[in-house]
């Protein structure tokens, strides 16, 4: 009997690549990249004074387990393609094998969709991790918090990132694993300090009840969709369990397990989360107010030393976060250039031979996510419209698949994790709601509609979508073929 990893080599070889990354990661390796990224640490916190405008307390405890359990959905029907198809390439590799017809076409779109998505998730978790980072700073007296300093951190952050991916593999992998750790323990740590520290709660009505707007718009329902936004950019990023298969032992099952996974325990901890911080309120309408209403509820609640230990452990967790997002993003720029879809893919696609990692594709990824924050130095809303802008390019990446895989019925070879005759209602309400999701994220967020407040996501969806579309029919029609056929069913020799 072979062993495992002459199975992985040997799968990986039929779906026509060569073991070019290594194995290093073991299943628990690999839903640490997805839990890390999804990190209720970083985007429940980073959007959470987004949140006390767009519905309150009501919108921010009860949206998050209705959004974790329809995002379970959208993971479960990629998580059964991913055991058939497990590559780093991933969604865009995986229409390309569902498709009937015109499989180059939806490949190329899907993949700059994922493209998209994946650099949003970058810029956003990192300018996330800067923002609270230069608030930290500020409490200390060191680095006053203005969005021009806050974008130095962001660049800062970025490039230990990158340098992290290239040169610092093994330590990679440790920190990966001390993540899911970090953002288990950190969370119980800081519901347990709110819990017991402050001197009052706010009451369970309020918890559980509360509506508040500050967006400028009258419509209740229309606001409290505006506040899913929090849990929803939240749950992305779990693809990366897909990208990271050609470097994960028994991929065909690791990889699927591991995106369901870092769903169910991102949805349990990040309640208990949500549910602890909105508890901890003392002045609703200063906090929702302050530059970043975590770190004042923390302070308001358990006071200025106690405040910035637990602001110690959310940076720590964002810069965990950023640092998985990085290694995810690379990893799926790798599989787009190797295929020809990018700009200068024999560069983007080079492998460093001695640490075996994708430098250049990493490298793309820190430089693309820097200038997707920029504006944020002249808009106001630019977090907001980074956000969404991940939420939309991942979530139709992730939907192509399904609809695909729904259109081919039976005749789906199934991999050795599927859902059996559960996949059909399965993919149904995926497609339904990221469909949803899709339109309410390029509405305006907040009234007026002004150049500060206007949410650019839509412009920055259209342009890329525009840019692949306009090379599609101008060029890469005639010359992309899809995943192209570069190993055999041969083992390769041991």
């Amino acid at each position: 009997m072979s062993s495992p990893g002459t199975d992985d080599e040997r799968r990986l070889h039929e779906l026509g690549y060569a073991q070019e990354l290594q194995r290093r990661l073991s299943a628990f390796s690999n839903f640490g990249v997805s839990f890390t990224i999804i990190s209720v640490l970083s985007g429940c916190l980073t959007l959470y004074g987004f949140g006390m405008k767009t519905g309150g307390p009501v919108l921010i405890v009860w949206g998050w387990p209705l959004v974790g359990l329809m995002t379970l959905f959208v993971g479960l029907a990629m998580a059964e393609v991913c055991s058939s198809y497990p590559t780093a390439g991933g969604l865009y590799y995986w229409s390309a094998k569902l498709a009937d017809s015109n499989k180059a076409a939806w490949a190329w779109f899907t993949g700059w969709f994922n493209f998209l998505g994946q650099v949003a998730v970058t810029a956003g978790v990192d300018f996330g991790a800067a923002t609270f980072l230069n608030a930290l700073l500020d409490l200390q007296g060191w680095y006053s918090a203005t969005m021009a300093h806050t974008v130095v951190l962001f660049g800062a952050i970025l490039l230990v990132h990158g340098l992290l991916n290239q040169f610092g593999i093994r330590l990679l992998l440790l920190l990966n694993n001390l993540s899911v750790w970090w953002h288990v323990l950190g969370v119980l740590v800081i519901v347990a300090v709110l819990a017991v520290q402050p001197a009052h709660h706010a009451s369970t009505a309020f918890v559980f009840g509360h509506f508040a707007n500050s967006t400028g718009f009258g419509s209740g329902l229309y606001v409290s969709a505006l506040g899913l936004l929090l849990a929803q950019y939240t749950f992305t990023g779990y693809d990366a369990s897909a990208h990271m298969t050609e470097e994960t032992h028994d991929a065909a099952r690791s990889g699927p397990k591991s995106i369901v996974m870092s769903i169910v325990v991102s949805l349990v901890v990040g309640w208990v989360l949500l549910i602890g911080l909105t508890y901890a309120i003392q002045d609703y309408a200063a906090e929702a107010a302050a530059d970043v209403p975590p770190a004042q509820i923390f302070i308001d609640a358990v006071g200025l030393t106690t405040g910035k230990l637990l602001l110690l452990i959310v940076v720590g967790a964002q810069l965990f976060c950023g640092m998985s997002s990085v290694t995810a993003n690379s990893r799926m720029i790798y599989a787009f250039s190797r295929d020809g879809a990018l700009p200068f893919s024999s560069f983007w696609h080079r492998v460093n031979p001695r640490t075996q990692t994708p430098a250049n594709a990493i490298w793309l990824a820190v430089g693309g996510a820097f200038l997707l924050g920029l504006p944020a130095l002249w808009n106001l809303t630019a977090y907001g419209a980074v956000t969404s802008i991940a939420v939309i390019g991942l979530y139709i990446s992730y939907v192509i698949p399904t609809y695909l895989r729904l259109r081919k019925g039976e005749e789906f070879e199934r991999g050795p994790w599927h859902l059996g005759r559960w996949s059909r209602p399965v993919g149904l309400v995926a497609m339904a709601w990221v469909g949803c999701v899709t339109v309410l994220f390029v509405l305006p967020q907040s009234s007026p509609i002004t150049w500060e407040t206007f949410n650019y996501a839509p412009v920055a969806v259209l342009v890329v979508l525009g840019f692949a579309g306009t090379w599609w029919l101008a060029s890469a029609r005639h010359w992309f073929t899809g995943p192209r056929i570069a190993g055999s069913t041969a083992l390769p020799e041991e």
